[in-house]
């Protein structure tokens, strides 16, 4: 278990460590999320070691929105001057993020059928 959990953390730390190379505007641990699934393509055999660690931190997940409210509570004056920016930022990238999740399933049901050809739209 803690092999498996050093191994994670070490590809958020390299996440992180590209991204303030680099310049990213991505966050560091998507990045190291990216790595982990280069990692276990690479080496399926992996899955079986990192499972019961990964099972581990996800039955605890909530804990690590803890922070988060945290930090929402202590500006929770600047959200709320600055609250129509926040509505409509949370409102369209809402929007856009079903968009493409529908534009992707709409492009990943033919595979599923066995069919190669796009979907029509109509």
């Amino acid at each position: 278990m803690l092999h498996a959990l050093t191994l994670l953390l070490v590809l958020q730390l390299f996440g992180e460590a590209l991204v303030r190379a680099l310049g990213l505007p991505i966050p560091g641990p998507v990045v190291g999320m990216a790595l982990l699934l280069l990692v276990l393509w690479a080496r399926p055999s992996w899955q079986a070691a990192l499972q019961p660690t990964a099972d581990g931190l996800l039955r605890h997940l909530s804990l690590l929105f803890v922070p988060a409210g945290v930090g929402v509570v202590q500006h929770l004056q600047r959200l709320g001057d600055e609250a129509l920016a926040v509505a409509l930022a949370l409102t369209l990238s809402t929007w856009v993020g079903l968009a493409v999740t529908a534009w992707v399933v709409l492009l990943l049901i033919p595979r599923q059928s066995g069919g190669d050809a796009a979907p029509d739209g109509g």
